[in-house]
């Protein structure tokens, strides 16, 4: 309890935190609770904290301390509760004409355009087709929409991400798509909201780097580190920042806000801050201009965080006090969460949390423990230790969310750190230089170079031999348990307690016989798979030791979305790569003939085109599993008169209205079935 009395705002921050995590697992196991009966809830409690301060016997203490952590545990609680039921909403179940109003800025894509709209108070995401109008749309559009607005729902491929859940979160309550031809707009929105004002100011730094000569790479890297825009960067070069360690660098966060806030202090050293009233002035215009800066990329949780402990360290700066502590963090989070409760379930929140939190509490200890007197070893050293630190803080959840670890994050931040703050000071005196084209395309060489530098700086840390472990499982309870091991370790090391050291040979323990069940549980099964992936009809066969074939029923599958949706899976069964099969094949496991697929003795046969129709034969071919893709065209009982089968696996591929007659011809015909449309996935143990 000791660091509850250093750091009192932890004990506002964690209560909340346990009541916005109940609130969320509760509404999606179908918990409802009444919004009334938390406000009753939450008055009461007030009530008796108002009462509990007239309680003067030291004795009781506890009392108002109790009460505090109940109230700010029901009041996370009852906020996200409250955040969730205001985004379910029910939908006519045909499509109707709506009249609907663009609230975002439109998100162009290379095969549609994504609105976030208002309908009868509720937010839908509209996928429009790309044209030349939808292109133009802005916040504040009216539209007329013909369409049928569905309720997110998951695909029910096993280990898939929680879309409907990440939607609801943000308040979402249904998507819809409208072809070119069943939309209109009513009324185009002249005046320009704050965001869309910003984002236009964005898109014309975005437009001046170009015209700079600015490009590829170069250009997406530029455009990630100054403004927030990433969707320049191609996978190539994502990959290789991931590999090396260096994607933080791409997200805007702490380090960015801190150089320009470094900046800003620098360029206004000019007021003086003799007289508390400038020296407010001065940190009141830093504030401004960062929340400025924070809007104009969009707000995302890693910048607000960022933003909000640069605008506490300005305001300390003021009355001559350290603002920079657990009890900072803990003020941001809390009002973070105040603000959006969700984001505690963001990626980004998590991880900027939980290295600033590492960095603030480990970084001291490992500094002093090689003290260096040269001052470029003292600058390196820091680094190191900050990136240690850093490290220690983040890698369980960057190990649960991406299932990677970088091994050469120490080398990376040594080469990157150095390079990314000179691109941002030099970005910025390259746009101020605007006016004098000469200097300016001097400083559009020196910025371009380190790009470069900076580029090939990640690619030979990606190309060096062992530069990441990949394709590590990790579960949410061994997070947790690794962050307490963590946790306990640092305590003894600063007190020498025995106890702790105990403490994290217990979790050791602990940790170790849960990975182990884990493990035995999780192994790879022989089986059979079927999933539902939008038009990519594979037949999944899994051997024991790991290795495992697709057999496609497309020439030409779609192997990005398949690896995309399923590669979770496949990492936490322990799945070797798999090997995709198109056109015939055989090995000692595994046989694919004439649309045949021999696999642990059973037989499954692939239906995708009308080979088979109109032929009869003498005796029907006995195969365990008929898989209807895509492609055929018939009725099941042509196909009796070939094949005798035990299962009818229906893909979803397959047109909706062909999935309903196929369905009530299985049911006339006695025949046992499964709908991967309505079942989602589907696995047999052979």
């Amino acid at each position: 309890m000791t660091i509850l009395h250093r750091y009192p705002f932890l004990r506002l921050l964690l209560p909340l935190m346990v009541g916005i995590y109940v609130a969320d697992k509760s509404f999606f196991r179908d918990v409802t609770v009444s919004p009334h009966t938390c406000l009753w809830g939450l008055l009461a409690l007030f009530f008796l904290l108002l009462t509990s301060l007239r309680i003067k016997r030291y004795a009781f203490r506890w009392v108002f301390g109790v009460l505090l952590f109940l109230f700010c545990l029901l009041g996370g609680f009852s906020w996200m509760t409250f955040r969730l039921q205001k985004g379910v909403a029910l939908f006519p179940d045909k499509e109707v004409i709506q009249r609907v109003r663009v609230i975002q800025a439109p998100d162009v894509k290379e095969r549609s355009v994504c609105c976030q709209v208002e309908v009868d108070q509720h937010k839908v995401l509209l996928y429009l087709t790309v044209d030349s109008l939808s292109k133009q749309l802005t916040s504040g559009d009216e539209l007329l929409v013909a369409t049928q607005i569905s309720l997110p729902s998951n695909k029910g491929n096993p280990d898939e991400f929680d879309y409907p859940r990440y939607l609801l979160r943000n308040q979402i309550s249904g998507t819809a798509f409208c072809s070119a031809e069943d939309w209109k707009l009513l009324s185009h929105r002249n005046t320009l909201s704050w965001q869309q004002q910003a984002l236009n100011w964005r898109d014309r730094i975005l437009n001046l780097y170009q015209e700079l000569g600015f490009s590829g790479d170069e250009l997406a890297v530029l455009s990630a580190l100054t403004v927030g825009y990433k969707e320049e960067l191609s996978e190539e070069i994502k990959e290789s920042y991931s590999i090396s360690g260096a994607s933080h660098i791409l997200a805007l966060s702490g380090l960015h806000i801190g150089f320009l806030y470094a900046l800003l202090f620098f360029c206004l050293r000019i007021l003086p801050d003799r007289w508390r009233g400038v020296a407010l002035l001065r940190a009141l215009l830093i504030i401004f201009l960062l929340w400025g800066f924070a809007f104009f990329t969009g707000l995302s949780p890693s910048v607000v965080r960022a933003v909000i402990m640069c605008s506490l360290l300005a305001i300390a700066g003021v009355f001559k006090r350290k603002s920079f502590s657990i009890n900072t963090m803990a003020i941001a989070a809390f009002l973070m969460l105040l603000y959006q409760p969700a984001w505690l379930f963001d990626v980004g929140f998590q991880l900027s949390f939980c290295a600033v939190t590492a960095i603030l509490l480990l970084q001291p200890p490992i500094f002093r423990l090689f003290p260096v007197q040269n001052r470029v070893g003292r600058y390196v050293w820091t680094l190191m230790s900050v990136s240690l630190a850093a490290q220690v803080g983040t890698a369980p959840l960057v190990l649960l969310y991406f299932s990677r670890f970088s091994t050469h994050f120490l080398l990376t931040n040594l080469l990157v750190i150095p390079l990314v703050s000179l691109v941002l000071y030099g970005a910025v005196v390259m746009l101020l230089l605007t006016p004098f084209l000469l200097l300016q395309s001097i400083l559009v060489e020196a910025v371009q170079l380190l790009l470069r530098l900076l580029n090939a700086s990640v690619r030979w840390v990606e190309q060096l031999p062992g530069s990441s472990v990949d394709d590590i499982w990790l579960y949410p309870l061994e997070v947790l348990l690794l962050y307490f091991i963590f946790w306990k370790l640092f305590r003894y090391s600063s007190s020498g307690r025995a106890k702790n050291l105990i403490s994290a040979l217990l979790g050791v323990f602990i940790l170790l016989v849960f990975h182990g069940w884990m493990f035995f549980q999780d192994r790879p099964w022989q089986s059979l798979a079927f999933y539902r992936v939008y038009n990519c009809p594979v037949v999944h066969c899994i051997a024991p030791n790991g290795q495992s074939w697709m057999v496609c029923a497309d020439s030409v599958p779609n192997e990005r979305l398949l690896r995309r949706t399923l590669s979770n899976h496949w990492k936490r069964i322990r799945l070797e790569e798999p090997l995709f099969i198109t056109e015939e094949y055989a090995d000692s496991l595994l046989c694919y003939h004439n649309g045949i697929i021999s696999f642990a003795g059973r037989r499954v046969s692939v239906i995708h085109d009308n080979r088979w129709r109109y032929l009869s034969a003498s005796q029907p071919l006995l195969v365990d599993y008929l898989y209807l893709c895509k492609g055929y065209k018939g009725r099941l009982e042509e196909l009796t008169r070939l094949f005798s089968f035990s299962m009818v696996v229906l893909d979803s591929s397959l047109p909706f209205y062909q999935q309903k007659m196929l369905i009530k011809e299985c049911q006339q015909l006695g025949f046992s079935f499964i709908s991967l449309s309505e079942k989602g996935s589907e696995r047999f143990l052979l």
